[in-house]
């Protein structure tokens, strides 16, 4: 049998080696999104856990784009505590509403592993994708699965819905058009480089 089927003592040692290295960056990336998504929440808020410029969701496309799921995780996480527990989102509320920045980095993350684009936007084509999934659908998702979770959730009236809507899905196009591009376009030839860059979902 081929070394696939039965590794090597080296190449398991190897394997959980790496994937200590991938708990690890999920922990950071998770930390980093829950710092600078209180920070934003706290400086620009439109309601409870909402934030105008909410900047995170840049890094939160570009990290799941670069570390597969381990970053679209990490913004789950970085959501629940910095923009939900830290700024008085019922956790029952919270669990659920989380999801929004989950769905704001997965449909960008499954756009691009779907269509074969290279975070490094080298083509038209993976600028034309980003834009439609990692800019306008995923966002416009977010807003949408956000701003109802949070008036199912009694934290906001059913009359504010729209309101909500619209600043969130405002704020978060102007941040991602502006901030995901140059990020991805700059720093994706230094982070491919690195082992614990994802080409797929977890490896």
């Amino acid at each position: 049998m081929g070394p696939d089927i039965f590794p090597s003592p080296a190449q398991t040692r190897g394997g959980n080696a790496r994937f200590t290295l991938n708990i690890a960056l999920f922990f950071l990336l998770a930390c980093i999104n829950a710092l600078v998504a209180k920070f934003v929440v706290f400086s620009f808020e439109i309601a409870p856990g909402v934030s105008l410029i909410y900047f995170v969701v840049a890094l939160m496309v570009v990290f799941a784009l670069w570390f597969g799921m381990y970053g679209a995780l990490a913004a789950y996480l970085g959501c629940y505590i910095g923009a939900g527990l830290l700024s008085g989102i019922p956790p029952t509320v919270n669990l659920y509403w989380s999801l929004a920045d989950f769905w704001q980095v997965m449909i960008p993350l499954l756009a691009f592993r779907y269509f074969a684009c290279d975070p490094g936007l080298r083509t038209r084509r993976d600028l034309v994708v980003l834009v439609i999934f990692a800019v306008i659908i995923n966002n416009m998702a977010g807003a949408a699965w956000g701003s109802i979770s949070l008036a199912i959730g009694g934290v906001v009236p059913w009359n504010e819905v729209s309101l909500v809507f619209y600043r969130w899905l405002l704020g978060n196009v102007l941040v991602s058009i502006v901030f995901i591009p140059v990020i991805l376009k700059v720093l994706t030839p230094i982070v491919r480089d690195h082992e614990l860059y994802i080409r797929r979902y977890w490896h």
